[in-house]
């Protein structure tokens, strides 16, 4: 029984990582000097709002990015190209409303 319980939810795990059904919102912080990292994403499909902060050696430019979770890796390759030592926090969101989404869905 275990032992069929634990499959269960290993292949279940798999076959959800691999339709990667959903949205993931990234919080991505750079250092300032990267200010055009936000047009670079918009080109490419993704949803981003970006803001100034201050971090501990100085400015920081910060990012809320919306994506679907099928392109996790395109987006983590092209903020690899653009900044590499970029900080970056997973969500999965459980809801959202209006904003992108409601104008430009890029499949």
């Amino acid at each position: 029984y275990c032992f069929g319980y634990g499959m269960g939810v290993f292949l279940g795990s798999k076959i959800e990582e691999r339709l990667a059904l959903g949205y993931i919102a990234a919080q991505v912080v750079v250092e300032c000097e990267y200010h055009g990292i936000p047009e670079e994403l918009r080109k490419a499909g993704f949803g981003v709002t970006s803001w100034l902060g201050e971090g501990k050696n100085g400015p920081r430019l910060i990012m809320m990015v919306l994506a679907k979770r099928n392109r996790q890796q395109e987006f983590l390759k092209l903020i690899d190209n653009l900044c590499p030592n970029a900080f970056i926090i997973f969500e999965e969101p459980k809801n959202f409303r209006g904003g992108f989404w409601t104008k430009n869905v890029r499949p």
